[in-house]
């Protein structure tokens, strides 16, 4: 019989092996496609408010400050209860509490539309983190007992493709959606908050009857293709599985992934909350911001892609991290030497593709020595210390900008972070084999 070569050194059977990649594509389109989705409103519903400042800033008035403020204080909430979030997850099952995730925080966003004032607007921030909590590190746990190591960089890039995604085809619906202010009464940018918030509740329900918890309960599997995988699964164990949450929350690989984690969320989340606010400072109508805000995103989905299909052909997934950091702290350093709009906008598109590249090659990486509950609370400890970058991000920018009258000090300031996470990277080889 002719054999292939499985993960773990030894052989599978032909026929295991065409089970396994079937039950890889079945499990890619039942589950990647809602997820997905999922996380496209997920990214939408935290950084559409750069384009309802457009609008909103004036009429509830806000400052630059108050603004970065509200848009980054959701990752307050979220970062308290990211924990508690993925512990119960993996207690209750991925299925139920995904969906309850997407549908309470889907109310939360489009509750945003109904603000009044600074306290208002950070009250219903504060909620939206409260109730988001857990979805994202518990996707990436769910995909973690559902592929195997050898396909999981390409899945999660997938997956994690709705961020930039969810920028590229939201600027412009966002940017048209202002354009309904005044019917019925309501602000252009209440009605962007209610159409693209309540999605997620819809989302929420219909992964009540699409997810399964395990591949052992995966109807769409047949028995072979349900064998085939867990067996893949099984032997991904490389070194002495940690299996304990608190050993974990202390282990210094975890602890070093975390900063990193952090450096990277403030940029993305800086660039993409004041981008359209940035993109205002060139004299750009509201559609004309919504379709320039969308460029970066379409290089930074291909980028982002391109990066994960050479991490699973090649591995070196440090090395690969620590060049996606470089390009992100050189984009947004050279982003204010220049003035005028193409070459800045350019400039913010390589800072893009570092930072969102560099999150997708991240996650492969505490997947390989953290396994059952210690990986559903260490990947949630790993992003929601890290996620409170996505405060301090916008935040950042905002003061600095009543502070200086520019943006140009939050881009530098922004970059020095990201190439101070590069040297932590680079020390990630000496506590971490074979990544």
């Amino acid at each position: 019989m002719i054999v292939a070569a499985a993960a773990d050194g030894g052989i599978l059977p032909e026929t295991h092996e065409r089970q396994l990649a079937s039950a890889i594509r079945k499990n890619t389109w039942r589950l990647v496609p809602i997820l997905g989705l999922a996380y496209l409103f997920n990214y939408l519903d935290r950084t559409s408010v750069g384009f309802a400042a457009l609008q909103m800033n004036q009429a509830i008035g806000l400052t630059a400050a108050q603004f970065g403020w509200g848009a980054g204080i959701l990752f307050f909430s979220y970062c308290l209860l990211e924990v508690p979030s993925n512990i119960a997850m993996y207690r209750f099952g991925a299925r139920l509490w995904l969906a309850r995730i997407m549908i309470t925080w889907g109310l939360a966003a489009a509750a945003t539309a109904f603000a009044v004032g600074p306290m208002s607007f950070y009250v219903i921030r504060f909620l939206l983190g409260v109730f988001e909590a857990g979805f994202f590190p518990g996707v990436i746990w769910y995909i973690s007992i559902w592929f195997p190591a050898r396909y999981r960089t390409q899945v999660l890039a997938l997956f994690m493709a709705s961020t930039p995604l969810s920028s590229l085809l939201g600027s412009p619906i966002s940017a048209a959606l202002l354009g309904m202010d005044g019917i019925l009464g309501l602000g252009g940018w209440q009605w962007m908050f209610l159409i693209e918030g309540l999605p997620a509740c819809l989302l929420g329900l219909a992964c009540l009857w699409l997810l399964a918890d395990t591949p052992k309960d995966a109807t769409w599997l047949t028995e072979g293709e349900r064998a085939a995988l867990i067996a893949e699964l099984a032997a991904d164990k490389h070194e002495k599985p940690k299996k304990d949450l608190w050993a974990a929350m202390k282990d210094i690989r975890v602890l070093m992934l975390t900063g990193i984690t952090f450096a990277f969320t403030i940029g993305s989340y800086g660039i993409g909350i004041w981008l359209p606010l940035i993109l205002k400072n060139h004299g750009l109508s509201t559609m004309q911001i919504g379709w320039v805000t969308a460029i970066p995103y379409l290089f930074a989905t291909i980028g982002m892609l391109a990066w994960a299909r050479l991490v699973d052909a090649a591995g070196r997934k440090i090395y690969n991290l620590m060049t996606a950091l470089i390009c992100g702290a050189l984009g947004l350093a050279l982003s204010v030497v220049f003035s005028s709009l193409i070459p800045a906008v350019a400039c913010l598109t390589l800072a893009l593709i570092g930072t969102i590249s560099a999150r997708t090659v991240f996650y492969t990486i505490p997947q390989g020595f953290l396994t059952g509950a210690a990986a559903a609370g260490g990947l949630a400890f790993i992003n929601s210390v890290g996620a409170f970058g996505g405060f301090v991000g916008p935040y950042l920018v905002g003061f600095l900008k009543d502070a200086t009258g520019s943006f140009d000090a939050g881009m530098l300031g922004m970059a020095a972070i990201l190439f101070a996470s590069t040297l932590l990277a680079w020390s990630l080889k000496l506590v971490i084999r074979n990544a």
